[in-house]
């Protein structure tokens, strides 16, 4: 019913996977290269055919969309007044540090993480980062709490959550939640968890998703969740997301943050998001299945063809953590574009440099050429193959 398989250009279309580096083949920035649902491309042309495009705001149809998609898939039993639209997420994440820090204060988050987990709090007026490396128990990434309890501080006053964790495809369990949102109550942080991923998860069964606000309501004072239906339903270009905030106060500090600094949502935003969460499903479920598979060739073919490369197994996202240090090369992005004309994302963005992320989401036919040029960009001998 839906096609994942052809490629389509995407060249000259003024996006920035492509049109940045067009010498390169791009398997960087989380963009997919699949058609947004068709429900959605309808929602809007539909729109288009009402020449007026003034001043927007969220109108009944994607509020109504939008309780429901939280009931009925997150869980929560949200109202109207809990829910604050933005343009994107990333300025969420800055509105947050400006909201809740002084100058003095510390935002911490775990890393390899989002680039601009490790960069907002820049945004802030003398600001500190605490960023500490998640660790591997038993094969699984997950928080080192004992590290984190030695660094935090009396100043600290955020804590940065990606959840499904990116770069590393993470779905943190429940008791990893709750364990963490314990540790933010014993030193008074506010938890800031971006679900922008969430419904990427490859097998909802195996490893199911849970918002941060289905945590004990005692911790709601402290939570603010940042959701979006844009990486799902490939519409990021256009610009929609919302926080879930259920307690007032601190929606109204955080709220208070904005000041003049934030541009308008743009209508299609709003309609796009409406559509998605009312026709979406099927696509999603098609797509996902899709992913999934594509996630198992392109381990499979990394184990025979480039077996010294540690290729992250994802639980959710379509981004792949790449840890190329055993090949002694000390950039291997950059190795890359030279080698092997590839454009994919260095990991010392992240805070762990001698690592790739690598975006499987395009046709298999596209990944497996991807995945061809890579091997061939690195001798033989360095890959132990």
């Amino acid at each position: 019913m839906y096609d994942f398989s052809t490629i389509i250009p995407r060249r000259g279309t003024g996006n920035i996977k492509y049109d940045r580096r067009p010498e390169l083949d791009p398997f960087w920035v989380a963009d997919m290269d699949f058609a947004s649902a068709p429900e959605i491309c309808e929602a809007l042309i539909r729109r288009c055919q009402h020449p007026i495009f003034g001043y927007a705001q969220a109108h009944t149809g994607l509020i109504d969309a939008t309780l429901a998609y939280l009931h009925t898939t997150k869980g929560l039993n949200v109202g109207e007044s809990d829910i604050l639209w933005l343009g994107g997420l990333v300025p969420a994440l800055s509105l947050a540090v400006r909201a809740f820090c002084n100058p003095g204060d510390a935002v911490m988050t775990c890393s390899p993480s989002y680039p601009p987990f490790l960069n907002v709090h820049h945004d802030g007026q003398q600001v500190d980062l605490i960023s500490l490396p998640h660790t591997q128990i038993e094969g699984k990434w997950t928080f080192d709490f004992a590290a984190m309890e030695a660094a935090v501080t009396p100043r600290t006053r955020l804590f940065l959550l990606s959840n499904p964790q990116n770069p590393l495809g993470r779905v943190f369990t429940k008791e990893e939640l709750a364990s963490l949102c314990e540790f933010c109550e014993r030193h008074d942080l506010i938890l800031v968890s971006d679900e922008i991923h969430c419904d990427l998860v490859l097998d909802e069964i195996a490893t199911p998703h849970l918002c941060a606000h289905k945590l004990p309501e005692n911790f709601h004072h402290r939570i603010i969740t940042l959701l979006s239906p844009s990486k799902t339903y490939n519409i990021a270009g256009i610009g929609i997301a919302y926080a879930v905030i259920t307690d007032s106060s601190l929606r109204r500090k955080f709220t208070s943050s904005r000041g003049n600094t934030l541009a308008e949502i743009n209508t299609f935003g709003y309609y796009a998001a409406e559509a998605a969460y009312l026709h979406g499903e099927p696509w999603r479920r098609a797509m996902i299945s899709y992913l999934a598979a594509n996630q198992e060739f392109l381990l499979s073919y990394l184990a025979a063809n480039a077996p010294r490369l540690i290729v992250n197994r994802n639980e959710a996202t379509y981004l792949t953590w790449i840890d190329c240090r055993a090949l002694g090369i000390e950039h291997p992005a950059m190795h890359l574009e030279k080698k092997s004309a590839l454009f994919v994302s260095d990991g010392s963005f992240f805070g762990h440099p001698g690592h790739i992320r690598w975006n499987f989401a395009c046709p298999r036919s596209y990944l497996e050429q991807g995945l061809e040029k890579l091997v061939r960009g690195f001798s033989p001998e360095s890959l132990g193959a």
